[in-house]
């Protein structure tokens, strides 16, 4: 748990006019879906949400909403953010219990980059997933998934049966070992040095053994 908790209360007013007005109050105005009771709008203090986004544990994570003392988890699913000042201008949140299994999307970062040889030769990491889809319990969402690229050469690929994940998280895609990442790039010229001269060895050694040509008189 993010330790997160934030106070709202239901909107009266609906609709554009209303999320306006909610805005010029200081408040943002949001949604909370799931569960029994349907969709409700709500409003939120502006500085709560804005303290919560810099703590970097709101996006993907469960918080606690807390309604004249009642409280209930839930899963912030989309933030719209303003398109000049990036303010956050709605909330959308997911109602969920604290044990029940989830699906969301994870972060992926890696790390050791200075111990991969690839890279070090001057390939380059493609990365073909930043984030994967788990299935996770709602009280222990992982802060990320993390990639070791130590050993990784130009021409390998990182597959997802690779990765230790987190405790009790699982992908949703099982019917394959899908791709994560992947080293590209040309081989060293080290190595294409290397490989010229073995390839020219054997000429050279003949040519050494070849008799100098004598003058004719």
């Amino acid at each position: 748990m993010a330790g997160i908790v934030l106070n709202v209360e239901q909107r009266e007013r609906i609709g554009t006019g209303g999320a306006r007005a909610t805005r010029k109050a200081g408040l943002i105005p949001g949604v909370l879906y799931g569960g029994d009771r349907g969709a409700v709008s709500i409003e939120i203090n502006a500085k709560d949400v804005e303290m919560a986004l810099r703590s970097g544990k709101f996006i993907s994570h469960m918080v606690e909403l807390n309604h004249k003392g009642e409280r209930q988890p839930v899963i912030p699913r989309a933030i719209q953010l303003h398109p000049v000042s990036d303010q956050p201008i709605h909330v959308d949140l997911y109602r969920v219990e604290e044990n029940s299994v989830i699906t969301i999307d994870v972060v992926v970062h890696f790390k050791n980059h200075e111990a991969s040889p690839g890279l070090k030769r001057g390939g380059a990491l493609n990365i073909v997933r930043h984030t994967i889809k788990m299935k996770v319990k709602a009280n222990a969402i992982p802060e990320e998934i993390v990639v070791d690229l130590t050993g990784k050469d130009i021409g390998d690929s990182i597959h997802i049966s690779s990765i230790t994940l987190p405790a009790g998280a699982r992908p949703v895609i099982t019917d394959r070992d899908f791709t994560i990442a992947t080293i590209t790039g040309r081989k060293a010229d080290k190595e294409e040095t290397t490989e010229a001269t073995a390839e020219a060895a054997p000429a050279a050694a003949a040519a050494d053994k070849k008799p100098a040509a004598t003058d004719k008189k």
